[in-house]
């Protein structure tokens, strides 16, 4: 869908309300009123016609039975009526050349299976007719550049820079409220409801063009298709430098199934899209307020171009706390330059008591003179990259005047600033003055230093470039699939064990150790004796999971006398620990070479294939020191994947520990992450260990599996 034919409907010059209501108190009653009869005295200023056979006029505007009979053109029709006459309205649209519809109306998907199959007729048919549809089941729509409230929200919204998209109409009401309070405006404002048409990823592309938009805010429940979320949201982060918001609710691993892999288990419930917003660039929060925190700023303040804080308050304590809360997200405090510090004392407007260092304490009788001094000193300081001006409401203090004065420093110095005019009443005015006219207030400290230390986050995440994505001409695609194809045969699924699962791993080229089957004891000693070197052997049984704990592992065997004791003491431990199991075979494997145990996994969930990696070994499920990414991913996802994890700096060559082969762990990940791509037959795998050796030395396949399931 074309972003012009979204534009039909936020920049509409004439609206259709079908379904336009006498009654107070209805949906389309106030809907209407939103249009042409606001609270705030700003009605819509292009064309309005009410749509009711049963009525002649509603405040003050003529009613039309049907929308056939408007005599002018209609570019955008809103329809708040039974479901059931849904249907032939959108005939009556398309007849009438209507180039957005909004279904406010309820009773669809949301309802069971007739609406849910309602609702498939109603995309259908918008569809076919190449009318985009934002809805149904939702509040609405709003322009405030153009005073288009068409919701039943309670007021509409101020003027601003922040798009906001959310799957919830009764969560758009109490954001409207909220941003109001912070005086926070918008540039669009949507709710789409059950997303039937219109859906977060053709807003996403429609809202990266639009020239009142600079953030985007999202609340959603579900996304519909992953891979095509993190295409748009990444070229709009990163190449329409728009950050985005979001706040996704449903994080509990209820809907998780814990599976034959430990990928599987680890994978709760919201990891594929944590996944999905770390690989787009997309900022996740957790509440309103941190929405808000970060909307109030990136929409109004530059980015910074490092993590270097100076706090400017007139009170010790809440620089101490502005203070602790910067050390503890990650910001520094910055150290001044001495000239700055000689500036400040020669200043007649600084106190002899007035502290230097950062925090910049211009103490309690501070007037706004003495903190535009202050702040306008400070911040030319190279060594800062960002501020927060922390104010309390002493006796003297001019608050007013403070937010009156202040911005206009802030402009000049062309880095973020914030305040934290700290109470209620006593700085109302202040707060006022201060984000009217650009800087964003806090209401407290912490607040003010988080949001400024996740703007330097998404500063960080704005430098990872070149997404591209691997191609390896030396996997072999064909022979893993025919291989798969036998394995499965007529089964729905299928456990493969380590050596069952080498051929599809040899075929895309992964790091494999020499190996053998042996069905017996002599042959366990004859394949040993005849390769040489030290082997491990291991227990091939789709009914031991956990090999290693079950005595299923016996290391550094060593000719061929030692290989058969091993083979038959593997027979005794599984006969003792795992009563009943199958053996298929025992698998000896050359020993590899020393290194750091990693685990590279994948489980595939309802978004797609989710990769795992992290600390590997016998203890990946007690630490979960793991992190996922969603396939197909490019080179620097996997990169900025290994480089997240807890555990990083002792693959990195923690105190004078060898330097791990990072780039032979990424190869894997991305040939593992092409692998599920091309087989969607692979529900789930791991590799667990994989040995990384010293750096150029490459890694082992020490142990794998993989669980087949047809598509």
């Amino acid at each position: 869908m074309s972003a012009s034919k979204l534009s039909a409907i936020f920049n509409a010059k004439s609206v259709a309300v079908i379904g336009a209501s006498t009654k107070p108190g209805t949906v389309g009653n106030d809907l209407l009123k939103n249009l042409v009869a606001p609270k705030d005295g700003k009605p819509f200023l292009g064309e309005v016609y009410p749509i009711n056979p049963k009525a002649d006029e509603i405040f003050g505007k003529p009613v039309y039975k049907t929308i056939g009979e408007v005599p002018g053109s209609v570019d955008l029709a809103v329809l708040c009526l039974n479901a059931k006459f849904i249907l032939d309205t959108i005939e009556q649209c398309k007849a009438k050349g209507v180039q957005g519809i909004v279904i406010i109306s309820a009773g669809f998907k949301e309802v069971g299976k007739e609406g849910a199959e309602l609702e498939k007729q109603v995309t259908a048919k918008v569809r076919e007719a190449g009318i985009p549809l934002v809805g149904p089941n939702c509040l609405g729509i709003i322009n405030p550049y153009i005073n288009l409230n068409a919701s039943f929200a309670a007021k509409s919204a101020l003027v601003g820079h922040l798009g906001f998209i959310s799957q919830s109409g009764a969560f758009c009401t109490s954001v409207l409220d909220y941003a109001e309070a912070r005086h926070i405006g918008f540039s669009k404002f949507v709710s789409f409801g059950n997303k039937a048409d219109v859906d977060e990823i053709q807003m996403l592309e429609y809202l990266s063009d639009d020239a009142d938009t600079k953030v985007i805010a999202l609340y959603l429940e579900s996304i519909g298709d992953a891979k095509q979320f993190i295409e748009v949201a990444s070229k709009v982060f990163w190449e329409k430098g728009k950050p985005i918001l979001c706040i996704k609710s449903g994080r509990s691993a209820e809907g998780a199934k814990a599976v034959s892999s430990h990928t599987g288990s680890l994978a709760g419930g919201d990891a594929e899209y944590a996944a999905i917003f770390k690989q787009s660039g997309v900022q996740r929060v957790d509440t309103i307020n941190e929405l808000f925190n970060l909307a109030a700023l990136y929409t109004t303040q530059p980015l910074p171009k490092g993590n270097r804080l100076a706090i400017i308050t007139n009170a010790g304590g809440p620089g101490i706390m502005a203070t602790d809360a910067a050390i503890a997200a990650g910001l520094k405090i910055a150290h001044l330059d001495p000239k700055t510090e000689e500036a400040l004392k020669s200043n007649p407007l600084i106190p002899d008591a007035a502290a230097l260092h950062n925090p910049v304490d211009v103490i309690g009788d501070a007037h706004s003179d003495r903190y535009q001094v202050a702040v306008g000193i400070v911040m030319a300081d190279e060594n800062v990259d960002c501020g927060v001006i922390v104010l309390t409401p002493q006796s003297m203090t001019d608050s007013d005047n403070c937010g009156k004065l202040l911005p206009e420093v802030v402009k000049k110095c062309g880095k973020p600033v914030v305040g934290a005019f700290m109470g209620v009443e006593r700085v109302a005015e202040g707060v006022k003055n201060l984000v009217d006219q650009g800087v964003p207030n806090y209401a407290f400290p912490e607040d003010a230093v988080q949001s400024l230390a996740a703007a330097t986050r998404l500063v960080e995440t704005s430098k990872m470039q070149n997404r591209t994505y691997a191609e390896y001409k030396d996997i072999d695609i064909a022979a893993a699939e025919k291989y798969i194809a036998e394995q499965l045969g007529d089964a729905s699924e299928k456990y493969l064990t380590q050596a069952e699962a080498r051929p599809i791993f040899e075929a895309y080229k992964l790091p494999m150790l020499k190996s053998g089957i042996a069905a017996s004891a002599d042959e366990a000693g004859c394949f040993v004796s005849k390769n040489g070197g030290k082997f491990v052997l291991k227990v091939m049984s789709n009914d031991v999971k956990h090999k290693f704990d079950a005595g299923g592992v016996i290391l550094n065997v060593e000719g061929g006398d030692a290989a058969k004791k091993a083979y038959e003491q593997i027979y005794a431990n599984i006969a003792k620990n795992v009563p009943g199991a199958k053996i298929d075979s025992i698998l000896i494997e050359q020993m590899a070479d020393s290194g750091d145990e990693v685990i590279v996994g994948c489980s595939r969930g309802g978004l797609g294939p989710l990769m795992m990696f992290g600390l590997g070994g016998t203890f990946v499920e007690l630490f979960k020191v793991v992190q996922f990414r969603l396939a197909p991913m490019w080179k620097v996802t996997a990169e900025e994947m290994v480089r997240s994890i807890k555990s990083f700096k002792k693959l990195d060559g923690f105190r004078g520990t060898p330097k791990r082969d990072i780039a032979a762990v990424i190869d894997v990940i991305l040939r593992t992450s092409a692998m599920v791509v091309n087989h969607p037959e692979i529900a789930e795998f791991d590799i667990n260990p994989l040995i990384v050796h010293s750096e150029g030395k490459g890694a082992s396949v020490a142990d794998s599996r993989i669980q087949l399931r047809k598509k």
